[in-house]
């Protein structure tokens, strides 16, 4: 699996409060090759429910895959960006992820959408909490929450199910550690 790879060449390093990943799929260092985003985005899909009307991501680290997602599926996409449009119907949601404090901004998702949720990786579920709070307020339905790679020692999977009672679907769980990631 050329995810194993790209993981196992990732540089670790500290961002402030954790210690994170910098890779290829995720922060295109080196350039993100073709191959692994398909690759990446197969493995989302598969996992994707066929009744779902929408996918929603953020628009950072994780926009490469949900684009992907959608092109694969045919499943239309919203972003959830970092400035706010001003648009009726945007939804603010407060996040606290493993690299930003601060506000995204939703739009796109309407009062009886059914929703999967695509992230290229969970660490802390902060992300996915605030998003998932962001479709109930537009009165969708979370019907998935899918996350590529998963940061065990975070406890992501568990804050995001405690939190909103939703399981989180993982691809690929990884341990980050000071002299490198190791695969789960």
């Amino acid at each position: 699996m050329l995810l194993h790879e790209v993981y196992k060449r990732a540089r670790v390093i500290n961002s402030g409060r954790y210690l994170t990943t910098v890779n290829e799929l995720c922060d295109q260092v080196p350039a993100l090759r073709p191959r692994v985003l398909w690759e990446a985005a197969l493995e989302v899909a598969r996992r994707c429910p066929t009744d779902v009307t929408k996918l929603l991501g953020e628009e950072d680290k994780g926009a490469p895959l949900l684009t992907a997602v959608s092109l694969i599926t045919g499943i239309p996409m919203c972003m959830a960006r970092w400035y706010k449009y001003e648009l009726g119907g945007e939804q603010s949601i407060e996040i606290q992820s493993e690299y930003f404090d601060g506000h995204l901004f939703v739009n796109g998702v309407e009062r009886g959408d059914r929703i999967a949720i695509i992230e290229d990786t969970i660490s802390t579920g902060g992300t996915l909490i605030g998003l998932i709070g962001a479709v109930q307020k537009a009165g969708a339905t979370v019907a998935s929450a899918i996350a590529l790679v998963e940061k065990t020692e975070n406890c992501g999977v568990r804050r995001v199910h405690d939190a909103t009672g939703i399981t989180v679907t993982t691809v690929m769980k990884i341990e980050v550690r000071k002299d490198g990631v190791k695969i789960v």
